[in-house]
């Protein structure tokens, strides 16, 4: 087999070095948004281990409850445990309460869990979800586990490109049901186009009091592409 020498040219910061030995990089384009009635959250299926990519059509959003779900960015094992968890604990909580639990407590558990791990944890993840009392709703868990409350949220490594785009569509005002869903999957494939790490189908589901929506887009029907 023939060994590739990777050069690294002037102006080009070496990522690599950045790096723990045996470590490697991950990515992930993730995006919520909460409307008048419930939220869309929607998210890529790339799996990346550095350069190479372990899996083209992961599922990144995951089922916290009836109502609730979530959107995983960082080490896939580490997102899987943690939703693992708080989906337990809010199957409990719902029996000892009796009612379904709230979007902000699926959202305090993560918190709970990401900060007191935080030293042994690569999770970044936004919750999302309908209930009774605030409606949709969106809260964002970054790596070193803050809970903020968000009007829209967006994070993985494909997030910094398209801050701008998101930023100048939300500022045209409140969105509807199919505005939110049409500008996630503009975004997102905004995002894919740009982030080595992002890439594959874009998986949705909008979420209100009377159900959810599960849906996808290929990568041949993205509303935007390269």
């Amino acid at each position: 087999m023939m060994q590739h020498q990777h050069q690294h040219h002037a102006g080009h910061p070496n990522y690599e070095s950045q790096l723990k030995p045996g470590e490697v990089g991950t990515g992930t384009t993730i995006m919520a948004i909460p409307f008048d009635g419930g939220v869309v959250l929607g998210a890529d299926s790339r799996v990346s281990t550095g350069v190479y990519v372990a899996n083209r059509v992961c599922d990144k959003i995951a089922q916290l409850h009836d109502n609730i779900w979530c959107l995983r960015s960082g080490s896939a094992s580490d997102c899987q445990a943690l939703t693992d968890y708080v989906k337990h604990y809010l199957s409990q909580h719902a029996i000892d309460v009796g009612r379904p639990p709230m979007v902000k407590t699926a959202a305090y558990l993560m918190k709970r869990l990401v900060y007191e791990n935080k030293d042994k944890l690569l999770a970044g993840v936004i919750v999302g979800g309908w209930d009774p009392v605030e409606k949709g709703s969106v809260y964002n868990v970054p790596l070193g586990g803050a809970c903020l409350k968000m009007p829209v949220a967006i994070g993985g490594s494909g997030s910094p490109f398209i801050y701008g785009l998101v930023d100048s569509e939300m500022a045209k005002g409140p969105k509807d049901k199919a505005e939110a869903l049409a500008l996630v999957k503009k975004a997102v494939s905004h995002a894919m186009s740009r982030d080595g790490s992002s890439g594959g189908i874009i998986r949705t589901v909008v979420v209100t009091s009377t159900g959810n929506e599960y849906e996808y887009t290929s990568g041949s029907d993205l509303p935007y592409g390269p």
